[in-house]
């Protein structure tokens, strides 16, 4: 059997072994509801505290503007919806891109049967933000701007901070899906004007069904789930105090060690784009090049299938994917990929690597190897591509 090779980072992370053994004690001997008055609950009490403090501190923040969350989805869907109902005697108008997350899209879809305008602003060929577009769209019925920190697929980065001082200059809530972000690139709520952001574990080596949303302090956000006091009243329900435990400890060591990942991640995601492009023909790297999370690295090769592609990586023992692992049910084609201009057969041969701390320069040769090997087998099943050598003769 070949040895596993896991380039799909994006899509979810290895729990680290630090953030297992900081869980570990809250399931089986701090097993206290945290709203107990007893000293075994407020042990549990005690740990949410201590993460919501850590969270906060990684942004900038203050420890009461952090909420806890089951992940990044329901972060997106409070800071929208929740807006949206606190803020309508306002306006009904929001601001978005054309290439969020699915998490921020169905949600706008769900406003606007409630009577909502949804603004969707386009992006250039590198999936960067058009700031002149957004300007344009700003009205005085105006309420949100929500644009995603890092896109998932293709690893751009958004110039966050000028978005967020636009959103200010108007008076207009700045909301962040950082999921991908989070952990992988330095932020701070205040220098970014950023008045919401949602975040999820287990993109940066925590446990899943755990997230949390950033709301700053004075941001008239309604509850998102009745029936307790929980989260200050806004989200009721008992705590998950190991998720949250784990979450808190993933932060932790997120930032601890995100200088030197980075750098590393960064370097083994330049040399796996220069050996593709050097040595696949007719590819097409999707993303900005500079302004990219250094872990992003995403292909579109024509007359190839991109489902093919995975199905045959997977038998060479090699995980990765064709784009955001919430649509990889959907025959479409990226949203985010027909946003940046490809036409749908180049958009349907697209492949997604991202790497994690683990990653090595062998395995990423392995990796190039194989893509190689299977692109070359499937354009020689092309009638296709057979047509368009003989053109290019």
């Amino acid at each position: 059997m070949k040895p596993l090779i896991y380039l799909d980072n994006a899509a979810t992370t290895k729990t680290a072994k630090e953030v297992v053994d900081a869980m570990l004690p809250y399931f089986t001997e701090y097993y206290g509801n945290p709203s107990s008055i007893y000293s075994l609950g407020s042990k549990s009490k005690e740990a949410v505290t201590d993460a919501r403090e850590i969270i906060a501190g990684t942004l900038g923040a203050q420890a009461n503007e952090i909420y806890f969350t089951a992940g990044g989805s329901e972060s997106d869907n409070w800071a929208l919806k929740a807006t949206a109902e606190a803020y309508e005697s306002k306006g009904k108008h929001i601001i978005t891109s054309a290439i969020e997350h699915h998490a921020i899209l169905h949600t706008c879809d769900y406003l606007e049967k409630r009577g909502f305008e949804i603004t969707y602003i386009g992006v250039d060929e590198n999936g960067v933000l058009k700031l002149d577009e957004l300007k344009a769209a700003i009205r005085p019925d105006t309420i949100l701007i929500s644009v995603m920190f890092a896109n998932n697929e293709i690893g751009t980065i958004q110039p966050i901070k000028e978005i967020g001082e636009i959103a200010k200059e108007h008076g207009i809530l700045f909301h962040t899906d950082a999921v991908q972000a989070y952990g992988q690139l330095p932020i701070n709520v205040d220098e970014y004007h950023i008045d919401m952001l949602s975040a999820s574990g287990h993109k940066l080596n925590g446990p899943k069904g755990i997230g949390f949303l950033y709301i700053r302090k004075g941001v008239k956000i309604r509850s998102f789930v009745h029936g307790g006091q929980q989260e200050r009243a806004r989200r009721a329900g008992t705590e998950n105090v190991t998720g949250i435990v784990g979450i808190g400890a993933a932060a932790q060591r997120a930032m601890r060690i995100m200088e030197e990942k980075t750098k590393k991640e960064s370097g083994l995601r330049d040399y796996l784009i220069e050996r593709i492009e050097a040595e696949v023909p007719y590819c097409r790297l999707n993303g900005d090049r500079s302004r990219r999370l250094p872990n992003n690295v995403n292909f579109s090769f024509r007359f190839v299938e991109g489902e093919s592609l995975l199905i045959m990586l997977d038998m060479e023992g090699i995980c990765a994917s064709s784009g955001s692992a919430c649509t990889s049910g959907s025959l479409d084609p990226s949203h985010v990929l027909l946003a940046i201009g490809l036409p749908h057969e180049i958009a349907h041969g697209s492949l997604r690597l991202t790497l994690s701390e683990e990653t090595t320069k062998e395995e990423i040769d392995t990796v190039v190897e194989a893509v190689k090997k299977i692109v070359e087998r499937l354009r020689s099943m092309s009638p296709l591509y057979e047509d368009f050598v003989k053109k290019q003769k």
